[in-house]
């Protein structure tokens, strides 16, 4: 295995297969090619040292029920797969969301390679000109190029990242219709519309959702990895079917850090760089408040 792999990975895809289909994938959100269908309900993501470190300790966790059960590392043409459960084995004709937890989705030390060795990107430059052509400085226009960490800092104060803590990556209904257009959803208002398109105006699948998210919330305040760990870029991801069956769980961790032991987080607080707070329960706590609204009032 090579260290360098988890370097060239490119965090956050969700990819995962149809339960009743073994070889049909379901993209909502991220990149194509991470994922492989695995042996005995398992699913196969491109190996990752960091997330591999992740589940690892996560397996000895209280936080082990929100997150897929790991399995090792498997190769497969070459190249290794960290495998885990696929998480829709148990739902019929799922409906999946991927939400990308926190105030930031890029990590300090980004932020400091960026600086030390620019490499400004035409591509990003371009779907940033294509999102708004007025916000591309002078210098930034001369290149035609913006750096990464600019461009994901500029993406963040477009959507519900800088304004609740979260935003919806995306999300396929289980009739197969697919969203994923969220990048301007910023508001608490649009934010609640997106999930009642996704639930279907259905309150008990809400319920189910608070319930799952009401857990998780109190686990993650008594969990030993998350109060070690700076949590960047992981979204949890919602599963739902027509029984009324619902799950969340924690997912992508390739960007989740240890900190030293002299920080310590409390996943709340504002980030400032240096002090390596993530927002990850700031988002959590305003993501059950949005779901707790679109209950009806007793």
């Amino acid at each position: 295995m090579q260290n360098s792999a988890w370097k060239k990975h490119k965090t956050s895809p969700l990819l995962l297969m149809a339960p009743k289909t073994p070889q049909q994938l379901m993209q909502v959100a991220g990149h194509a090619g991470d994922f492989r269908v695995g042996d005995y309900g398992t699913m196969l993501k491109k190996f990752c040292e960091r997330e591999q470190q992740c589940y690892l300790r996560l397996m000895k966790d209280a936080l082990r029920p929100f997150v897929p059960a790991y399995h090792g590392v498997v190769q497969q043409d070459e190249e290794d797969y960290n495998m885990m459960d696929n998480l829709l084995n148990n739902f019929s004709t799922p409906a999946v969301m991927d939400c990308k937890m926190g105030s930031r989705t890029y990590l300090e030390e980004e932020l400091l390679v960026a600086r030390e060795r620019p490499q400004p990107r035409h591509d990003m430059y371009e779907k940033m000109v294509a999102v708004d052509p007025e916000v591309p400085t002078a210098q930034e226009r001369a290149q035609q190029a913006v750096l990464k960490t600019r461009y994901m800092q500029w993406r963040e104060t477009l959507s519900s990242t800088s304004t609740l803590g979260f935003r919806i990556e995306g999300f396929q209904k289980s009739s197969g219709e697919c969203h994923t257009n969220f990048k301007r959803t910023k508001s608490r208002d649009q934010v609640t519309e997106a999930f009642d398109s996704f639930v279907e105006s259905n309150t008990h699948i809400v319920w189910g959702y608070l319930r799952w998210l009401k857990q998780l919330r109190q686990v993650l305040e008594t969990s030993d990895f998350f109060r070690a760990h700076e949590v960047v870029g992981s979204s949890l991801l919602f599963v739902h079917d027509w029984t009324g069956r619902t799950g969340v769980w924690m997912i992508d961790f390739a960007k989740t850090a240890a900190l030293p032991s002299h920080i310590t987080v409390d996943h709340r607080s504002p980030w400032v760089e240096g002090n390596r707070e993530d927002g990850y329960l700031w988002g959590l706590d305003n993501l059950i408040d949005t779901l707790a609204n679109m209950l009806p009032r007793t």
